[in-house]
């Protein structure tokens, strides 16, 4: 019989296989079929054969029967006894018979003896159940393989699968986007994105150059039913996923997947299978599919333009527009109150008043800091070019008296440091754990993200700058994402309308000298 998806996956996801035998023929049929499948998976310096000695009830001979199977295979062969007696001794402590609840060894082979005797038809109805559990969010992808860097710059990325192995068309396809001049940060995120979609098809035991848009469909449903292990919170006083803040208005994260992490998951095998074609390998029909009408409407169009409203490609998931989302002036002097540090301080008006984002601040060094404009040199994601961002005066002086509380750092070093145990440049997960913290007694969840929100919307909702103007401070390609933010969201109005509904109504006036009568006749009051 052939090597099943089961089988397979189920032996690739331990570190040992112990496979009990008592050196029968049932052992000895299943010893085979279990050291056959772990070969071909290559997992079978894992498995260990265990021999439980019954004690006077044991067949003489058995151990060595044993014993001889497991040298036959090459597996490492155990004896083990129990301390407390042998069978028959448990036998008369009981005064019954063992059972299911209160077993003297138990058979852990069960699963390859029952592969043993299933027909091939069911063998295929099993792997269409595997993939309708996947997609109901019933079934798991074992979580095999890693994404590593590399020394090299030609892919800085490399995905290996279970058994530590490059695999070499994954390898092919992130040098390709990195001799196309993507950043580092892009090659780690699609070689995270292949690494998801080989273990589905290791799963489904399908080839990636026979995937089709089966298997895209089964990844698409399993992302939106599975749970998020980055979203996993041990914590009891967590927030319910998905749920309102009720101070900020904004939704927790969901359990599961969003849906503009499945369309990347998407987006990412579609271009590692155009890549592919382009080599002259792989299917003839790209698994992901594509809408050619909205390829060719968005194709061509200028950034000038309005996008035209077209229909989403199959499998693609619809992602509500939401508008950017600023902090009140009153949430934010609770925030900025529960910060305890002048670095935590300093940070903070750095952020609300540059609009710059997260990574790009916290890579600031000494020579970046303009203290005369004042401002901060930082690299932009998107462009990677040194650009000026403005900072206000309050910001430079808190970070003048951070820098003479904690030193000036050495040329080149991030002035940002961590402030326990040996001085280290901050990463952004520490500095999103400050703001975590700060957040806590509030019982607020805003992000680093919503301070570059913040900056945007105070420069739109001040008057004095124009739209472009706060489109160059915030570095947007496109002055339609600047416009954003000028849209109003019904809390920022909340006093405006509030005096509104408690303005008097206004009471109909007319000029003296017409007759109650004549008024009455031609307006009807």
């Amino acid at each position: 019989m052939s090597t099943t998806t089961q089988a397979r996956s189920w032996l690739r996801g331990f570190d040992s296989l112990i496979l009990s035998s008592s050196g029968g023929k049932d052992s000895q049929v299943a010893l085979h079929q279990a050291a056959t499948l772990a070969d071909d998976a290559g997992v079978l310096e894992r498995m260990v054969v265990l021999h439980c000695d019954l004690g006077p009830a044991e067949w003489v001979g058995a151990a060595e029967v044993a014993r001889a199977q497991a040298d036959y295979y090459g597996v490492r062969f155990e004896i083990r006894r129990r301390e407390q007696g042998s069978l028959l001794d448990m036998v008369r402590h009981r005064g019954l018979w063992m059972s299911a609840q209160a077993r003297y060894c138990t058979v852990i082979c069960t699963i390859f003896c029952s592969l043993i005797a299933v027909p091939v038809t069911a063998i295929k109805e099993w792997e269409m159940d595997l993939r309708n559990e996947l997609m109901e969010g019933r079934a798991t992808v074992p979580r095999v393989g890693t994404v590593v860097p590399t020394s090299e710059a030609h892919p800085p990325y490399i995905v290996l699968n279970g058994f530590d192995v490059e695999i070499g068309p994954v390898t092919e396809y992130l040098r390709d986007l990195a001799l196309c001049d993507s950043s580092p940060l892009t090659g780690r995120s699609y070689g995270f994105g292949m690494l998801r979609w080989f273990r589905l098809l290791w799963l489904l035991d399908v080839a990636w150059e026979k995937a089709t848009e089966a298997e895209a469909a089964v990844m698409t449903g399993w992302l939106r039913t599975a749970p998020n292990p980055q979203r996993r919170r041990l914590s009891p006083a967590s927030a319910v996923p998905g749920s309102i803040n009720a101070h900020t208005g904004k939704p927790y994260l969901r359990a599961g997947y969003a849906p503009t992490t499945i369309n990347h998951a998407l987006s990412v095998v579609s271009g590692f299978y155009e890549f592919q074609a382009h080599c002259g390998r792989g299917p003839v029909v790209n698994p992901v599919p594509v809408s050619a009408q909205r390829r060719r409407a968005l194709g061509h169009l200028s950034p000038l333009e309005n996008k035209p409203v077209l229909g989403r490609s199959r499998l693609r998931q619809k992602v509500t527009d939401r508008p950017p989302r600023s902090i009140p002036d009153r949430l934010w002097d609770e925030l900025f109150a529960a910060m305890n540090c002048e670095r935590d301080g300093a940070l903070l008006e750095c952020y609300v008043s540059s609009g710059a984002r997260a990574e790009e601040l916290l890579g600031v060094g000494i020579e970046d800091v303009h203290w005369a404009a004042p401002g901060l040199y930082v690299i932009s994601k998107g462009t990677r070019k040194r650009d000026l961002v403005p900072i206000s005066p309050e910001a430079c002086v808190r970070l003048a008296r951070y820098l003479d509380e904690s030193g000036v750092p050495r040329a080149g070093a991030p002035i940002w440091r961590t402030r326990r145990g040996e001085s280290r440049p901050l990463t952004y997960w520490a500095m999103r754990r400050v703001l975590q913290r700060a957040q806590e007694k509030a019982a607020t969840n805003w992000t680093l993200h919503d301070l570059r929100h913040t900056a945007a919307g105070r420069m739109a909702a001040g008057g004095k700058l124009s739209l472009a103007e706060i489109q160059t401070v915030m570095r947007h390609a496109n002055i339609a994402t600047t416009s954003r933010y000028l849209a109003v969201r019904v809390e920022e109005i909340f006093d405006a309308l509030l005096e509104h509904y408690n303005r008097p109504r206004p009471q109909a006036s007319y000029p003296t000298g017409y007759d109650a009568a004549d008024i009455q006749a031609v307006f009807g009051a």
